[in-house]
């Protein structure tokens, strides 16, 4: 049974990554770049899509100090927090000045998020040993997907380190019974994320119907933000539960 898990796990790890493949290159549509709502204030340009990037921070800040206390996989738990936490600065960058290098530093730490959270919901599911060399591994291929797109102007790897760790999690976190994993915890941040994608395609029309009070983008930020509160929250839940069932 346990062999049958880790095929299924590689399974639904590869098949995206070969369905991408069989695709032309995805490159960069410039486009990207010119968001909804480019009001400047205190000489800050794309005030409002910078100034939400303070969620990360505030969450990414708040989870480290609930991950100092995680007793299993805090390894990854803490890299996927920093990750976030770097969130905040990288596309605080990248939206004061949006353009493809900048957009580098963006998802750099987006990648580092994604491969964390990634490790750690496997490894609690799995029950990995080798939870440092996956987390080494998995990082330095989520940074060379954006060293790549960079190279070749070709997405579909960054599209697969950002997509499939997240689709993966879901599949396994509802397939193998855990107790390290509360689904409705998870389906609540992977919902938000889901959200966080829709008001980021739906920039333009959300900042019309809201009368430029907020743009599509800047929620997403907020959305995607409060996901991350949900995973470590329902990290810290099932630690506690673990003491309470071991005392």
């Amino acid at each position: 049974m346990y062999k049958a898990k880790i095929i299924f796990l590689f399974a639904s790890i590869i098949t995206p990554l070969i369905l991408l493949y069989l695709g032309d290159p995805i490159t960069q549509n410039l486009e990207y770049h010119n968001f909804a709502d480019q009001r400047s204030f205190l000489n800050i340009n794309n005030f409002f899509d910078v100034l939400s990037n303070i969620a990360f921070l505030i969450f990414g800040t708040l989870g480290l100090v609930s991950a100092k206390k995680f007793k299993t996989y805090k390894a990854s738990w803490m890299v996927f927090l920093v990750g976030v936490l770097l969130v905040a600065p990288g596309s605080a960058f990248y939206h004061w000045n949006p353009n493809n290098f900048t957009l580098i530093w963006d998802r750099l730490p987006m990648t580092i998020g994604f491969m964390g959270i990634f490790t750690a919901i496997v490894c609690e599911v799995f029950k990995f040993k080798q939870e440092v060399l996956i987390l080494i591994v998995l990082n330095i291929l989520g940074m060379y997907s954006v060293a790549h797109w960079q190279i070749f102007d070709d997405l579909r790897l960054y599209y697969w380190i950002q997509l499939t760790p997240l689709l993966t999690i879901i599949l396994i976190s509802f397939l193998f019974k855990n107790d390290s994993i509360l689904p409705l915890y998870l389906a609540g941040a992977f919902a938000l994320y889901v959200l966080a994608k829709i008001t980021e395609k739906k920039d333009d029309a959300i900042f019309l119907a809201t009368q430029e009070l907020l743009s599509g983008h800047t929620i997403k930020h907020i959305l995607a933000a409060v996901a991350v509160y949900l995973l470590y929250k329902m990290k810290t839940k099932t630690e506690s539960l673990a003491v309470a069932k071991d005392s």
